[in-house]
């Protein structure tokens, strides 16, 4: 395949045609780098689950896809350029790059640092286009991406570390923020419900934080998993004798669930003020019962990532405490069957593609 765009830096990315078409190799052409700009050569990108549903066109019409389509919002690359005004990145140097890739730069929200939320619509890294509403943008599944250094991230990791790195930029962040804004730390009891690519993020930054931490899970086959990742206690949402013990004894659940679930369930295990912050999305509406908030004064949030400031916190936290994702590197050639078994839930944690040598 080969993008209209002929004008720029040519590169190569692996993109489907059509939301049932496998992945192929595709040629394009970024824009070149200017006075604001980085040249990043990615050497690694993850596979979220979003990319999934984005490229198999689940989430119209809510999100339309565009094709074709090179997904991919968590990269991590060596500098190959800096514009003449660069004064964050030098040539050599590592750096990551999220979900989106601009905003206004204007609005409230992005004067706020919270940029994901821009009131104009932020650019989001693949999937949609360029500030100017034209330019279509094409992610990480690829050789190179050209971004302004204000929505790059600084990666200060050895190179072995960067597999494990570039889910940061995702996971990483999707719970982190919602752990820090609650005020998970020493002294709060946290469950993670859920041990995907999110939950074990959500597990290693909570221990981190010096919280008590307790993974919710349907599976029990996963216990001796959770308590390696960091995590304290383990139950089995199944047994209800443990979840009676459970009741009432927690002071923030990280809710990363995809699958269709009771929000009730979970939140008879708040206590007293107990917040639960959801930041997995099951495929329909979920329904509370207003006694199930009322009695216990209790809060439900949602947390959709994070600013460049707090991602850019996020990872200098992780970096000092070495911490990263668990992963299991692919070559691109695994796209298709990476996808598959990410929908079975067969990998620890999550799938990170090899572009070095693609």
């Amino acid at each position: 395949m080969t993008a209209a765009a002929t004008q720029g830096i040519a590169t190569r990315g692996f993109a489907v045609e059509n939301k049932d078409a496998k992945f192929a190799p595709f040629e394009f052409a970024r824009r070149e780098v200017g006075p604001n700009d980085i040249l990043v050569d990615i050497l690694y990108s993850g596979i979220c689950h979003s990319d999934i549903h984005q490229a198999r066109a689940e989430w119209e019409p809510a999100v339309p896809s565009i094709f074709p389509m090179v997904p991919g919002h968590e990269i991590v690359g060596r500098v190959a350029k800096v514009g003449a005004e660069v004064i964050k990145f030098k040539e050599g140097g590592f750096a990551g790059i999220g979900c989106f890739m601009d905003s206004c730069g204007e609005c409230g929200a992005c004067t706020s640092d919270v940029e994901q939320f821009c009131e104009k619509g932020c650019a989001m890294t693949y999937n949609g286009t360029e500030m100017d509403r034209t330019t279509l943008t094409y992610g990480g599944y690829s050789k190179h991406y050209v971004v302004d250094q204000d929505y790059a991230l600084k990666a200060n990791f050895a190179e072995a570390d960067l597999p494990g790195v570039a889910p940061l930029l995702c996971a990483g962040i999707t719970s982190y923020s919602p752990l820090k804004r609650w005020g998970a730390g020493p002294g709060k009891k946290v469950a993670v419900a859920g041990l995907g690519g999110l939950g074990h993020m959500g597990v290693k930054l909570a221990a981190a934080m010096g919280a008590e931490v307790t993974v919710l899970s349907t599976s029990p086959s996963k216990e001796a998993d959770a308590k390696k990742l960091g995590a304290h206690r383990f139950v089995n949402t199944r047994d209800d004798e443990a979840r009676a013990v459970a009741t009432g004894s927690f002071d923030i659940i990280l809710n990363t669930i995809s699958a269709q679930h009771e929000y009730g369930t979970y939140l008879s295990l708040l206590g007293l003020n107990g917040v639960m912050a959801i930041v997995g999305v099951p495929p329909a509406p979920v329904s509370v019962h207003a006694l199930s908030l009322i009695a216990g004064n209790k809060t439900i949030t949602g947390s959709m990532i994070g600013g460049i400031a707090e991602t850019q916190e996020m990872l200098d936290f992780c970096a000092e405490r070495g911490i990263t994702s668990d992963v299991e590197i692919i070559d691109p050639s695994y796209i298709d069957e990476a996808y598959e078994r990410t929908i079975r839930s067969d990998v620890r944690y999550r799938f990170v593609i090899d572009m070095k040598n693609a």
